[in-house]
Protein backbone atom coordinates (compact mmCIF):
# COMPACT_ATOMS: atom_id res chain seq x y z
CA UNK A 1 0.00 0.00 0.00
CA UNK A 2 2.42 2.62 -1.16
CA UNK A 3 1.50 6.11 -0.02
CA UNK A 4 -1.80 4.87 1.34
CA UNK A 5 -1.21 5.45 5.03
CA UNK A 6 -4.57 5.79 6.69
CA UNK A 7 -5.46 7.96 9.64
CA UNK A 8 -7.31 6.63 12.66
CA UNK A 9 -10.40 8.49 11.39
CA UNK A 10 -10.15 6.72 8.03
CA UNK A 11 -9.82 3.33 9.73
CA UNK A 12 -12.90 4.20 11.82
CA UNK A 13 -14.81 5.01 8.63
CA UNK A 14 -13.74 1.71 7.05
CA UNK A 15 -14.84 -0.21 10.13
CA UNK A 16 -18.17 1.59 10.24
CA UNK A 17 -18.93 0.76 6.60
CA UNK A 18 -17.72 -2.82 7.08
CA UNK A 19 -20.29 -3.23 9.87
CA UNK A 20 -22.92 -1.82 7.54
CA UNK A 21 -24.44 1.62 7.19
CA UNK A 22 -27.87 1.39 8.78
CA UNK A 23 -29.39 4.78 8.07
CA UNK A 24 -30.13 6.58 4.81
CA UNK A 25 -27.42 9.08 5.69
CA UNK A 26 -23.86 8.22 6.58
CA UNK A 27 -22.12 9.45 9.71
CA UNK A 28 -19.87 12.50 9.68
CA UNK A 29 -16.84 10.22 9.95
CA UNK A 30 -17.78 8.29 6.81
CA UNK A 31 -18.75 11.50 5.01
CA UNK A 32 -15.38 13.13 5.73
CA UNK A 33 -13.43 10.17 4.42
CA UNK A 34 -15.51 8.83 1.52
CA UNK A 35 -13.79 10.76 -1.27
CA UNK A 36 -10.25 9.67 -0.33
CA UNK A 37 -11.17 6.09 0.53
CA UNK A 38 -13.11 5.73 -2.74
CA UNK A 39 -10.17 7.29 -4.59
CA UNK A 40 -7.75 4.68 -3.25
CA UNK A 41 -10.29 1.92 -3.95
CA UNK A 42 -11.16 1.02 -0.36
CA UNK A 43 -14.76 2.18 -0.70
CA UNK A 44 -17.11 1.62 -3.57
CA UNK A 45 -19.86 4.19 -4.08
CA UNK A 46 -22.87 3.06 -6.10
CA UNK A 47 -24.88 5.41 -8.30
CA UNK A 48 -27.57 5.56 -5.64
CA UNK A 49 -24.96 6.72 -3.13
CA UNK A 50 -24.69 3.45 -1.23
CA UNK A 51 -21.19 2.95 0.17
CA UNK A 52 -19.62 -0.50 0.52
CA UNK A 53 -16.16 -1.60 1.57
CA UNK A 54 -14.02 -3.23 -1.11
CA UNK A 55 -11.75 -6.25 -0.79
CA UNK A 56 -8.79 -3.87 -0.53
CA UNK A 57 -10.50 -2.05 2.35
CA UNK A 58 -11.19 -5.33 4.13
CA UNK A 59 -7.54 -6.31 3.74
CA UNK A 60 -6.41 -2.98 5.21
CA UNK A 61 -8.64 -3.53 8.26
CA UNK A 62 -7.35 -7.09 8.69
CA UNK A 63 -3.72 -5.97 8.49
CA UNK A 64 -4.42 -3.27 11.07
CA UNK A 65 -5.97 -5.87 13.40
CA UNK A 66 -2.87 -8.06 12.94
CA UNK A 67 -0.51 -5.17 13.73
CA UNK A 68 -2.53 -4.19 16.80
CA UNK A 69 -2.60 -7.84 17.91
CA UNK A 70 1.16 -8.19 17.47
CA UNK A 71 1.71 -4.99 19.46
CA UNK A 72 -0.58 -6.25 22.22
CA UNK A 73 1.29 -9.57 22.50
CA UNK A 74 4.61 -7.74 22.50
CA UNK A 75 3.51 -5.29 25.21
CA UNK A 76 1.93 -7.92 27.46
CA UNK A 77 4.25 -9.09 30.23
CA UNK A 78 2.48 -12.43 30.64
CA UNK A 79 1.26 -12.89 27.04
CA UNK A 80 -2.34 -13.19 28.23
CA UNK A 81 -3.83 -11.38 25.23
CA UNK A 82 -7.10 -12.31 23.53
CA UNK A 83 -6.78 -12.37 19.76
CA UNK A 84 -9.47 -13.07 17.20
CA UNK A 85 -9.08 -16.54 15.71
CA UNK A 86 -8.30 -15.24 12.20
CA UNK A 87 -5.63 -12.85 13.50
CA UNK A 88 -4.05 -15.49 15.76
CA UNK A 89 -4.10 -18.00 12.91
CA UNK A 90 -2.46 -15.59 10.47
CA UNK A 91 0.23 -14.43 12.91
CA UNK A 92 0.90 -18.03 13.94
CA UNK A 93 1.12 -19.21 10.34
CA UNK A 94 3.61 -16.43 9.60
CA UNK A 95 5.62 -17.46 12.72
CA UNK A 96 5.19 -14.07 14.39
CA UNK A 97 3.61 -15.56 17.51
CA UNK A 98 3.47 -18.96 19.15
CA UNK A 99 0.52 -20.17 21.16
CA UNK A 100 1.07 -21.33 24.70
CA UNK A 101 -1.21 -22.14 27.59
CA UNK A 102 -3.11 -18.99 28.50
CA UNK A 103 -1.96 -16.81 25.63
CA UNK A 104 0.76 -16.13 23.10
CA UNK A 105 4.46 -15.32 22.95
CA UNK A 106 6.00 -13.13 20.29
CA UNK A 107 8.82 -14.75 18.29
CA UNK A 108 12.07 -13.15 17.17
CA UNK A 109 10.59 -12.91 13.68
CA UNK A 110 7.56 -11.15 15.17
CA UNK A 111 9.80 -8.66 16.99
CA UNK A 112 11.72 -7.95 13.78
CA UNK A 113 8.50 -7.42 11.83
CA UNK A 114 7.10 -5.16 14.53
CA UNK A 115 10.31 -3.10 14.54
CA UNK A 116 10.07 -2.78 10.75
CA UNK A 117 6.42 -1.73 11.01
CA UNK A 118 7.28 0.87 13.66
CA UNK A 119 10.16 2.23 11.56
CA UNK A 120 7.73 2.81 8.68
CA UNK A 121 5.45 4.80 10.95
CA UNK A 122 2.47 2.45 11.13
Amino acid sequence: MKNEKLSADEYDALEEVRRGVKADRVSACVGRNTKRLAGIKMFSVARNGQITITEKGQQALFLRRCILGLRAVSASADGDVKLDADVAGFLGKKAHIVAREGGYDITDKGRESLADIESQGF
